[in-house]
């Protein structure tokens, strides 16, 4: 069932066509990579999907809804989440309260709602809590709830990104370079994840520079140059393609 939809998008940046006429199509419970060299688009075409970038030209769709004109927030609130490389935590938090504070519909505090409903508000700040803890269990992150954020390695200061995403009841997550910076040991880990989310009916669209991590995890491969698409299939397909291979693994990649 398809889920997102590129149509002709274009994004020009000073006469550069970072993102040139892009076509292309995400099936529901599928994990796409999207790679290629640097400077390819990949990251343009992930901040026109979250609503950072609006594109000059094209549009594009999330269940057959289109995205034009709506800001982050409003494309976060449809079930569309994003990993950023640098993870954005608030980082003198605890793991456990940079989860509560994802939840959506919170009201704040007032002193009428202290004074006249405090049994209510105590309810819902429970249930917050509990769910949030089980996001954490969900990741592996349980035994650091009363950690500064701060103390986490990168590794699990991206799970508990992950895990804050998820409080957001997303539907899509764009995860950029999930693996960058993470200790190897941790790869596993973050595999099992991400394999979990799309057992659980989410879409997982990723950029990634690792190619074994692309191998081991992704089930149909999108590959940027020049802000185009040259190749899409499954991983076999793209990385024995000749042309794949010429521009982007004999690089080095």
């Amino acid at each position: 069932m398809l889920l997102l939809e590129l149509i002709s998008v274009t994004k020009i940046f000073g006469g550069i066509r970072a993102v040139d006429n892009l076509s292309v199509t995400f099936e529901k419970g599928q994990v796409t990579a999207i790679i290629g060299p640097n400077g390819a688009g990949k990251t343009t075409a992930f901040n026109i999907i979250g609503g950072m970038l609006q594109p000059d030209t094209g549009k594009v769709l999330y269940n057959n809804q289109s995205l034009s004109g709506l800001n982050m927030w409003n494309i976060a609130a449809l079930g569309i989440g994003r990993l950023f490389q640098d993870v954005r935590l608030f980082k003198k938090m605890t793991v456990l309260e940079n989860l509560m504070t994802a939840f959506q519909n919170q009201r704040g505090e007032t002193v009428w709602r202290s004074m006249f409903i405090p049994f209510a508000e105590n309810k819902v700040e429970k249930e917050r809590k509990e769910n949030s803890m089980q996001l954490l269990e969900k990741v592996g992150l349980q035994d650091e709830a009363e950690t500064p954020a701060e103390k986490l390695s990168f590794g699990q200061q991206k799970l508990a990104a992950i895990a804050r995403i998820l409080a957001t009841d997303v539907k899509l997550l764009l995860l950029d370079e999930p693996m960058a910076g993470v200790n190897p040991a941790m790869f596993k880990q973050l595999l099992n994840i991400v394999q979990k989310l799309t057992d659980e009916g989410r879409t997982v669209i990723f950029v990634e520079h690792n190619l074994d991590v692309v191998r081991n995890l992704a089930q149909r491969i999108v590959f940027m140059e020049t802000g185009k698409i040259t190749a899409v299939g499954t991983p076999q397909e793209v990385l024995n393609n000749p042309q794949v291979r010429a521009a982007y693994i004999g690089r080095g990649k």
